[in-house]
């Protein structure tokens, strides 16, 4: 910024383990964001490793960055990214395109994952015709669809009233039940109250590295 430097991330050091449930807190400005690109394979650091399922991201070209992102994380957006047009089950269906499945197949495991987040009756309904927290719903099964080693949602919550927050937050508790390794990106201690480890940062740093019990006491 002009003659100053300023690091969004400033000597972080962290370590995720599969299978577990995370919560990256901080307010605006504290990195989050940054940390979540990095998590998600969207950017590369400037300095330090970022590996993420045995893979060095920072030294993978354009080419397969994208086919890792593909095979490997599942994203979940603050705004759903549904395309309106399209019914549910198509737009689950679109996170399998670049695999190449058969239609058939596709379309398939596209139905089975709306089934797993509660939406097996809601296939043929465009976005508009649908909740906000049904909405969701359909982005965490896009998510979902690639069998991905890693569920990265970011301010999953954030344009949802707080019933619906609860039943997306409770889903996600479900779904790491099941051995998915989830991260949250949220600002929210409520959101981050579902998570089995809270992770706070501010200007750039860690502050606070707690399992949930230990920030309840």
């Amino acid at each position: 910024m002009g003659q100053s430097e300023v690091r969004a991330l400033d000597g972080v050091d962290l370590d995720i383990h599969e299978g577990e449930f995370v919560a990256i807190i901080g307010s605006s400005g504290s990195g989050k964001s940054t940390l979540m690109n990095m998590l998600g394979a969207l950017d590369q650091p400037t300095s330090g490793t970022v590996t993420i399922n045995g893979e060095n991201v920072g030294k993978m070209k354009s080419k397969a960055l994208a086919e890792f992102r593909n095979t490997t994380i599942g994203f979940v957006f603050q705004q759903f990214q549904l395309l309106p047009k399209k019914s549910a089950v198509k737009n689950v269906a679109l996170s399998l395109l670049y695999r190449k499945p058969k239609v058939k197949d596709a379309a398939e495991r596209a139905a089975h994952c709306l089934e797993l987040v509660g939406l097996g009756d809601r296939g043929g309904h465009r976005p508009t015709e649908l909740s906000g927290g049904q909405q969701q719903r359909v982005a965490i099964a896009r998510a979902l669809a690639g069998s991905p080693k890693v569920l990265l949602a970011d301010e999953p919550t954030g344009a949802l009233d707080s019933k619906t927050s609860t039943d997306i937050m409770a889903l996600m508790q479900d779904l790491n039940s099941q051995g998915i390794t989830i991260i949250v990106i949220t600002h929210e201690h409520e959101v981050a109250a579902y998570a089995d480890r809270v992770v706070e940062f501010k200007d750039g740093r860690i502050i606070s590295d707690k399992l949930n019990a230990e920030v309840a006491a």
